[in-house]
């Protein structure tokens, strides 16, 4: 791997050769990631996986004309051929007249904003070990619990560079370090499975192994036993792990390609009022140790912190420089890019802001309904919104979680369930996207 000095100055070059050749414009981008990871079962060490990577991208732009490619090998003889290739099939390309690097005058200049991304910390494989095997005996010493899946703890340290040949250059790192639990209760066809997971990017914040894994055993316990649920309308109450799922379909409906394509249930909604105003919907790039910060975008462009919905209202779409150009609009810094092809469109942390409610005061006055900690399948349709998926979870009655449930299906449509939204006051910052308890009324429950 690289130094960020050298990466930047590395994709810096190529740009530099790729203009000497005949590009009229281009960019290059530059990844490397570098992994260990640490598995255990039953107490045993089950796999310790070391993995390093990187790979240098170079899009080149002949006129309207554009190409994208990517090699391995570092070696100077191969990113000459990359370039000539490259030159090569933009000549073949269609015109695209959308098609060309982020606005100049938008690009980010001056020093890159402090993320505190990188742990100076590297476990070393035995560390990782003694943290998986303590989380899966933790997981294991729950009451109930009858078999493992595992345990594991890993390690990671990434770098991005970008540069463009109309003026900028940047890189940064970060690391990140995790621990997890998946374990079994039950016996035979009564069994049951769940787990539980923490990343963060500094070790100082982990949670300890011992709280990861009883997490993952009670969570396990706790499913055994499901009983059948009547089909009718009732409400719903998302867990924080898989509320985020909910901002998901949101961000998706919000994409500058998706609206320019005419292809999203949102592309009539801009300043509209889709949740009630209450609701505030932030995107945060630039939040310290974030588990998605990054102090550019994909296209060079400066990022800053922005409400996707502020007091209920679609403030706007989210577009990289071709989607804005399509739209007649500016870019909003969420190109994201990989090593290649064109850049696409992303998010960074997401969250959305708590309310005033408990989530046992969200849920006092339902007489009966659903607490869910899981859904499966991914029946979402983007373009009308209609909403159709499998879950799993937990009874509702008298205002109190009871019995746990499964084999269920749940549906609306997402327009009617941001309408119908209400958070609870206890967002936690665990994932790249974050949300307190979520209740949704009038959801339509089909029992298995």
């Amino acid at each position: 791997m690289l130094s960020l000095e050298d990466a930047q100055s590395r994709a810096q070059d190529l740009v530099n050769a790729a203009r000497r050749a005949g590009a009229d414009a281009a960019d290059a981008i530059y990844a490397a990631n570098a992994s260990t990871n640490v598995s255990v079962r039953l107490g045993a060490l089950e796999d310790v996986e070391r993995s390093e990577g990187e790979e240098i991208g170079l899009r080149v732009f002949v006129g309207r004309r554009s190409a994208s490619i990517s090699a391995s090998d570092m070696n100077p003889a191969t990113l000459n051929t990359l370039i000539e290739r490259a030159i090569a099939m933009a000549g073949q390309a269609p015109e695209d007249p959308f098609a060309g690097l982020a606005p100049e005058d938008r690009l980010l200049r001056g020093a890159l904003p402090a993320l505190d991304l990188v742990d100076a910390f590297e476990p070393e494989p035995a560390q990782l070990r003694e943290r998986a095997r303590a989380a899966e005996e933790a997981a294991r010493g729950v009451d109930g619990v009858t078999n493992s899946e595992g345990g594991g703890a890993a390690t990671g340290h990434s770098q991005v560079a970008l540069a463009t040949s109309h003026g900028f250059a940047g890189a940064y790192g970060g690391t990140t370090h995790s621990t997890w639990a998946s374990v079994l209760a039950g016996t035979g066809s009564d069994m049951q499975r769940d787990h539980s997971s923490h990343s963060v990017r500094h070790i100082a914040d982990l949670e300890d192994p011992e709280t990861v894994g009883t997490r993952a055993g009670e969570r396990a316990v706790a499913r055994l036993n499901p009983v059948k649920v009547e089909s009718g309308v009732m409400p719903i109450l998302f867990d924080p792990r898989i509320g985020p799922s909910l901002l998901g379909h949101l961000i998706g409906g919000m994409m500058g390609p998706a609206i320019a394509r005419r292809s999203s249930f949102l592309l009539e909604s801009l300043g509209e009022a889709l949740f009630d105003a209450n609701i505030t919907i932030i995107d945060d790039p630039l939040r310290a140790r974030g588990l998605r910060s990054r102090p550019f975008d994909g296209e060079g462009l400066p990022v800053a912190r922005r409400a996707l919905i502020e007091r209920g209202v679609l403030t706007g779409w989210l577009m990289d420089s071709a989607s804005a150009r399509q739209l007649g609009l500016e870019p909003t810094g969420h190109a994201s890019r990989g090593g290649s092809g064109a850049p696409g469109v992303g998010i960074t942390n997401v969250h959305m802001e708590p309310g005033s409610l408990t989530s046992a005061e969200l849920m006092a006055d339902v007489k009966r309904g659903l607490y869910l900690t899981e859904l499966i399948g991914m029946g979402v349709n983007g373009v009308t919104g209609d909403y159709s998926r499998g879950a799993a979870g937990f009874l509702i009655e008298d205002g109190a979680v009871t019995r746990p449930v499964s084999e269920i299906t749940i549906a609306s449509n997402l327009k009617a369930m941001f309408r119908a939204l209400v958070p609870a006051n206890d967002l936690e910052f665990r994932y790249g996207m974050n949300v307190p308890t979520l209740r949704v009324d009038g959801m339509t429950v089909a029992g298995g």
